[in-house]
Parts: C-alpha cells; structure tokens; sequence
C-alpha cells in the first residue's frame, strides 16, 4: 500500500506537522530573545519574566484543557492552537513595549498547553489504533522543528536584523505545515477497536431475530476526575524536570554562548541548532532504544549523560565545550519525554492529560526560573541549574515501574 493510502502513515504525517509545528514555532521566537531583549531594553530579570508569563499562561489553561478536548476534540483544538500560535508570532514583533510582550507571551503559554495536549492525544490514538509505535518518532519531528527554526534565525539574522520579516518568513512555513495536517489527522480520540456504526448496525441486524426489539445502547458514564496514583506523580515530577531541561537549552544556549562563551552574534543561534540536532537523531532511534534496553535504562542512562556533560562543559568553559555539552545534553535528554508520555498512555487518559500539562509547565515555567537564577548571579549558574535538572529525572526515572513495550516492527516506519 503507497503512503499516500495507508491510513498510519498519512495520520503519522498529519501529526508530525503538529509536532514540527510547535517545535518551530516555539524555538523561532526563543532564538530571537537576544533581539528582543535589546529592542526592548530589557534586563535579565525581565527576559525571565517575559518567560515566565508564558508559564503561567499555560499553567492557567490546563484546568480548560480537559474541557475543551471534550467539547472539541483533539483535532479541532490542535488546528485552532497551531493557527493562534502562528499569528502571535507577529503579534511579538509588533509589541511596543514591554506589558503588550508580557500579554503576547502569556497568550502563548496557553496554545502552547492546548497544542501539547491535543496532538500527543492523537499520537497515542494513532499507536493505539493501528498497534504501530511511533510517539518517540514524533517527538523527532519537533526538534527537527526547532533544529528548523534555529538555522532560519541563523540565516535571517545574517540577512536581516528585522524580528518582523524574520517571524513574516515563519508563518508562511507554519500556514503551510496546518494546511498538511488538516489532511489526516484523527477526527477522534478512539481506539482501533470501536466498531464502525454501519458494521455494528448490520451485525445487530443479523444477530436480533425478526420482529424482537433492538437492545438500548448503553449510556456512555460520565468521566470522573480522579485523584493521581503515585506512580502518575512520579511521571509528572520525571517530565517537568526533563521539559526545563529541554526548555531551558532553547532559551538560554544563545544567551550563554553569545554573553558567557563571547561566540559572535551569527554563532550564538548554532546552540539551538546543537541540541536540537542531537535530539534529532537521538529520538529516530529511541524506538529500537527502548525496545532493546527498555524504557527504564534509557531515561536513566540519557539523563545521566545530559547532566554530566554539561556540568563538564560549564566547568571548562569556551564555545567549543559549551557546543560539546549542549550536544550531550540534546543526545540525554532527547528519549526522556517521549518514554513518558509512552508510560503515561498506558496509564489512561487522565494521566496523559496531566503529565502532558506538566510537561507544558516545565517547558515554558522552567526557562524563567533559570533566568531568575542568571540574574541573582550569573548564566553559568543559571545552565549549571539545567545539569541538576537532568540529574533530577534519573533520580525520578528510579520510582517508576516501566513496563518494557512488546517490540513492534512498524517502529522503524518515519513520519515524513
């Protein structure tokens, strides 16, 4: 069967521009914080509150995330997420001061939570649905996003010193990455099993005899929120450390190498490029990973190195250990949400929904504490925070019980 038809591999397409979506638009503003910090004076202390508002946008979203994926679905919150956050792209190159950037950002925050929730909600739909591992694959997809959105920078700011052209050229590539995923996304969050209506009527037909009355269809129960196992709380706690990690190195890396290493203004946006190119490839092979190793040694082990070598490079100092630290820590930290939210699927959606809102809160809540930290001392402080961040997930990734996923042959299959 081509591409084209097999219904894995055209929702395997549609969700992957979900994810390369998030990750370029996420990454395209994060790589221009040095601009806007100048271009709106701002101080160190204020470029991590510009961040923690989109923390807070999101933390405050998640209470209505449930409902909307309720009253919405999955697929009509990520397509109406992912258009929001191309627009607020131009909305923060037109900001003129400093609380508009404060309200833009906390706008973010908020689609940011919707469009987490809602395509990892049709990642694990897609998995369940055909029995075809794909979830670390996708998550591949977003560091291409954000691998993506680096080199434009790089590119732009060699061209231009304009944010608005720049984020201009950026939303024309999401307009387009929403048009691929309309074509293919599930129109629900349903397992494979629930049968098709049509079938289940004429099975019922066949089955009933003449003239005996239909059975009532049962009422579907109302879903309850219920209060989270531990095991849940483990995965939380792995994930929001993990996501500062990954967010923090989008944030910061072109802080640190243009202010601290004193790399040139073209090659500060290459750390994102480094730790998004690690992260990369790390996650086009953490399916075969966890298949051989299992979920367990593979959060354990890649955080291991994430902390470790970066710590390394922050002692060392300079631009060429610093892009050497930024690539252990893209290679460690690259399987640690996608086994997670793997694990958490397994566990229902409840879990899912929350670990995917605390991995939205460590993402865009985690980078301002680091500034907070940079601006109380100084930024080798602030990455030496990210390092203890990684260690935090091994010590997490010990409390929870894995289970080794069945190796699937299908995993080896691309989202492109």
């Amino acid at each position: 069967m081509s591409r084209l038809h097999d219904p894995f591999r055209r929702g395997q397409l549609a969700i992957a521009a979900l994810f390369l979506s998030l990750g370029f638009q996420y990454a395209t503003w994060a790589a221009r914080i040095p601009a806007v910090k100048a271009d709106l004076d701002l101080s160190a202390a204020e470029v991590g509150v510009l961040l923690m508002a989109a923390g807070v946008g999101a933390a405050v979203s998640f209470p209505a995330v449930a409902w909307l994926m309720r009253r919405m679905g999955s697929r009509r919150l990520a397509l109406l997420s992912q258009l929001g956050l191309a627009l607020l792209l131009l909305s923060l190159a037109a900001a003129p001061n400093y609380p508009v950037a404060l309200l833009v950002m906390c706008a973010d925050g908020v689609l940011v939570g919707c469009l987490n929730v809602a395509m990892n909600a049709q990642g694990a739909a897609l998995e369940a649905r055909h029995e075809r591992n794909t979830m670390a694959r996708l998550h591949a997809v977003f560091s291409a996003g954000s691998l993506l959105a680096a080199l434009l920078a790089s590119g732009m700011t060699a061209a231009t010193g304009s944010v608005m052209a720049h984020f201009g050229v950026a939303v024309v590539l999401l307009a387009a990455l929403g048009v691929t995923a309309r074509t293919g996304l599930l129109d629900e969050d349903a397992p494979a099993d629930r049968p098709d209506p049509a079938d289940a009527e004429a099975t019922a037909d066949a089955k009933t005899p003449a003239g005996t009355p239909a059975p009532a269809e049962p009422q579907p129960a109302r879903r309850r929120w219920t209060v989270p196992s531990r095991l849940t709380l483990w995965m939380c706690c792995a994930m929001v450390f993990g996501t500062v990690a990954e967010g923090a190195m989008n944030d910061w890396s072109a802080l640190y190498l243009k202010d601290v290493a004193e790399a040139s203004a073209e090659l500060a946006p290459l750390g994102i490029a480094v730790v998004s190119g690690m992260m990369v490839v790390a996650r086009l092979f953490a399916d075969g990973w966890r298949s051989r190793w299992g979920d367990g040694r593979v959060v354990l082990l890649g955080s291991a190195v994430a902390g470790t070598g970066l710590a390394v490079a922050l002692v060392s100092g300079g631009v060429a250990p610093a892009l050497a630290g930024f690539a252990c820590m893209g290679l460690g930290i690259a399987a640690v949400t996608p086994c997670v939210y793997a694990a958490a699927a397994r566990q229902g959606s409840d879990a899912l929904t929350l670990v995917a809102a605390m991995g939205t809160t460590g993402l865009l809540a985690g980078p301002p504490l680091i500034g907070f930290i940079a601006g109380a001392s100084n930024l080798a402080w602030g990455m030496g925070a990210v390092a203890a961040s990684a260690g935090a997930v091994a010590l997490c990734s010990t409390r929870i019980r894995w289970t080794a996923p069945a190796p699937v042959a299908q995993s080896e299959a691309t989202p492109a």
